[in-house]
């Protein structure tokens, strides 16, 4: 089983890759799309700060229940990183 420390590190590096793509798509990008921009920005920094807080567990005595926490929240950080990635995307093509 993963340690809090490598999963607050996962959830740091991850949101810091959207983070500095949506920098270089800032510096890419026309003027009209900087709000779009600037919202996924705070979008994928109040996801950092929500998974934070939901990752101690509410049932520590019973491993089972620690291990499906840990992986709902693995499984939801993936979900929401790829969607923001996929909405970057598509606001840097169009």
């Amino acid at each position: 089983m993963a340690s809090r420390r490598y999963l607050k590190k996962e959830i740091d590096y991850l949101v810091s890759e959207v983070v500095g793509d949506a920098q270089l798509c800032l510096y890419f990008s026309p003027e009209g799309k900087r709000e779009e921009i600037i919202g996924v920005m705070e979008e994928a920094v109040e996801m950092r700060n929500d998974l934070f807080a939901r990752i101690k567990p509410a049932e520590k005595n019973n491993r089972t229940l620690v291990r499906k926490h840990y992986a709902a929240l693995r499984n939801d950080l993936m979900l929401r990183i790829d969607a923001m990635f996929e909405k970057l995307s598509g606001i840097c093509k169009g």
